[in-house]
């Protein structure tokens, strides 16, 4: 297990380089920064020249990936284009971003599998007939729209919850905004739970579990469930990273200052320290979250260690 772990942390290596580069790229084309920074105004031609040497925007872009990658092993990420260190801004915003991704990934494991294995157990009848037509709308409209409705209904004409998320995020306030960010995972989690589970239920180890006398529940726990849930750690663990980036629509529905508002504020005033700031570690968030995934992947199946 010692060897595995390690190899997949080498692997982790060239990815995060190659990833990180190409976002540093791909930032860095969108257009002239400082141009950016001064809006609608044209920069004195001198002003303009001393802040692409302050900033190091003269130096070929192999040069200038260099000295960010300098940076991030010493904890230090640059400045936004005001002065404040990205560092401060990650500070305050992750922690926002990272309560409302719990508890949206909450909402998805704890009701996606539910729906799923409630789905996949009773495949063909009513209930199952329910959950896949219910998940089937859901993935149909977008999360803006869902996010919107929501906001009106519980927030506005009926007054159950907050329409907008108070200063500090209390957990309390971002039940409703979790639960428009999981909408579409959790779906999908209900989907793919219900078609494994549904598969496995004719394997010949739960027939053999079910001839033994086994209680169902301890079937469906200990044999139907361990193999079934494969695929879809697979699909949470990818998803993870991509609910912490796609948070972006969701926090500007429900007023949310978190990593989202931060990079639409980044991508807006062209202020690639923030954006390339925020999506590096991102970047790391999906890595470490796929690390995850397969570790946990070689404790449900051992022979996965071994490949």
């Amino acid at each position: 297990m010692g060897r595995y772990v390690i190899r997949r942390l080498l692997q982790m290596i060239p990815v995060f380089i190659g990833t990180t580069f190409i976002i540093f790229t791909m930032v860095h084309a969108l257009g002239d920064p400082v141009a950016a920074l001064f809006g609608d105004k044209s920069p004195d031609p001198a002003v303009a020249a001393q802040i692409r040497q302050q900033l190091g925007l003269n130096d070929p872009l192999i040069v200038q990936y260099g000295n960010y990658m300098k940076g991030i092993f010493t904890g230090n990420l640059g400045n936004a284009f005001n002065g404040q260190p990205v560092t401060e801004l990650l500070k305050s915003a992750y922690p926002t971003t990272l309560k409302l991704t719990l508890v949206a990934f909450t909402f998805e494991v704890v009701l996606g599998i539910t729906l799923g294995v409630i789905s996949g157990m009773r495949r063909g009848r009513f209930a199952d007939t329910g959950v896949m037509v219910m998940t089937l709308i859901v993935i149909s409209i977008p999360t803006f729209v869902i996010g919107y409705v929501l906001q009106y209904l519980f927030g506005v004409k009926w007054g159950l919850v907050s329409a907008t998320v108070a200063t500090g995020a209390p957990i309390g306030d971002l039940i409703l905004p979790g639960f428009v960010l999981a909408s579409v995972s959790l779906a999908y989690v209900a989907r793919l739970t219900r078609t494994t589970i549904a598969e496995n239920t004719k394997a010949d180890y739960v027939r053999t579990a079910v001839a033994k006398g086994l209680p169902r529940r301890r079937v469906i726990t200990h044999h139907l469930l361990r193999n079934s849930l494969i695929p879809v750690i697979t699909f949470l663990g990818t998803d993870l990273g991509a609910l912490m980036g796609g948070a972006l629509v969701t926090e500007r529905i429900f007023n949310i200052q978190g990593v989202g508002y931060q990079l639409y504020q980044g991508i807006v005033r062209q202020n690639t320290p923030t954006v390339v700031g925020f999506v590096t570690v991102l970047v790391i968030v999906f890595l470490l979250a796929n690390l995850l995934v397969d570790l946990l992947y070689a404790v449900l199946d051992p022979r996965i260690r071994y490949a």
